[in-house]
């Protein structure tokens, strides 16, 4: 994998002219030589270790800004310790599985329930929509869900897809992309992307990823890094007009920028591990919700992660008690892959996995549409 990406050509340079803001009622338009997408397939595929371009052309007023060095987002001995990742589910799951969908009728649903949810995912946008995802507690797989969501928009859209990390304290986004060096942070872009920039301009200052995907991560992986209230609606209010869809990596709750980013987006995910504990929390949480404005609850998804094959807890019980409340609930199961650490290969995830994250990603995108 290279260690450095060239600057980004085909998607960045055919948008409009610098500083072109889109229409009101005009669909943010795809770059040229996009990805299509593939009706019915599969979230992404593996996501190799992009770079970061080595010397990006300064917009406007940049002259002042030193270009911060490059910094590998594993250390080489500690890579050297990683084993080859697994598959999301054995073999014989997997044979079982084929031998079902060959003596059952479940191969034609499971094809229109695929054209159904690529749909949902393909539809346009007017305005650049914005996901927040967050939870109560770490561990809960805010950010592997994250990063499944906008593998997930970034394969079956056209339009470009920005991943944010604001969980600047050691957050694990870069690693969970597959991102091998990272250079500009938040808190750089802050300084530096101006209204008039194009897009090919500001894309040269963030981490390309497959599929017509950029990421901006929230530090160097290092202690100390901080990512305050103002940057965070500086970056924000700049660089969501250059995408369809952004999502946002949020600090676990109660973070000043994590509840500015679920106040600012138009739909909100909210996970939380599939344990007494996670629901009991998450249960006080959207109780509270239910005192905001309506919207605020109806477009928020929460997402119980299975971490163990076996939870010892009622996942369907839990659900029904939470949408109560108002909030949708949604699982994401158990997945060797997934819970081994480490960069997502969406061709390694369990099938279950697969179908889980696009449907959550389509439910989650039809709530942004609602909100404007």
């Amino acid at each position: 994998m290279p260690g450095a990406a060239q600057r980004p050509e085909g998607p960045a340079a055919a948008h409009a002219r610098p500083g072109a803001e889109q229409a009101p009622g005009t669909p943010v338009q795809p770059g040229a030589g996009s990805h299509v997408p593939r009706l019915g397939g599969v979230p992404g595929a593996s996501v190799p270790g992009p770079g970061v371009p080595p010397h990006p052309a300064p917009g406007p007023g940049t002259a002042s800004h030193r270009a911060p060095d490059s910094r590998p987002v594993v250390d080489r001995g500690l890579a050297a310790a990683v084993r080859g990742p697994r598959r999301g589910e054995p073999f014989a799951a997997r044979a079982a599985r084929a031998v079902r969908r060959t003596v059952s009728s479940s191969a034609a649903r499971e094809v229109a329930e695929a054209t159904r949810v690529a749909e949902a995912l393909q539809q346009p946008v007017t305005t650049g929509r914005q996901i927040a995802v967050t939870s109560i507690r770490g561990g809960a797989g805010k950010t592997t869900v994250a990063a499944l969501l906008a593998t997930t928009y970034a394969h079956y859209r056209q339009d470009p897809v920005l991943l944010v990390e604001a969980d600047p304290a050691l957050g694990s986004l870069p690693l969970r992309l597959g991102a091998e060096t990272l250079r500009w942070t938040a808190g750089d872009v802050a300084g530096i992307v101006e209204p008039q920039m194009s897009l090919l301009d500001v894309t040269g200052y963030l981490v390309q990823l497959p599929d017509n995907a950029w990421l901006l991560p929230g530090s160097q992986g290092q202690i100390g890094a901080m990512l305050d209230t103002t940057t965070y609606g500086r970056v924000m209010v700049t660089l969501r007009r250059y995408f369809g869809v952004t999502v946002v990596d949020c600090e676990t709750l109660p973070a000043e920028v994590a509840r500015v980013a679920l106040s600012a987006s138009q739909a909100r995910v909210l996970t939380t591990p599939a344990t007494l504990e996670g629901i009991t929390s998450t249960y006080a949480v959207l109780q509270w919700m239910q005192g905001l404005p309506r919207h605020v609850i109806a477009g928020t998804v929460v997402v119980l992660t299975e971490l163990v094959p076996h939870t010892g807890l009622d996942v369907a019980e839990a659900a029904t008690k939470l949408e109560s409340t108002g909030a949708s609930v949604r699982v994401l199961p158990y997945d060797r892959h997934l819970a081994a650490g480490g960069t997502i290969r969406t061709d390694l995830l369990a099938r279950p996995t697969r179908q889980a994250a696009t449907r959550i990603a389509a439910d989650v995108f039809q709530l942004s549409q609602q909100r404007h």
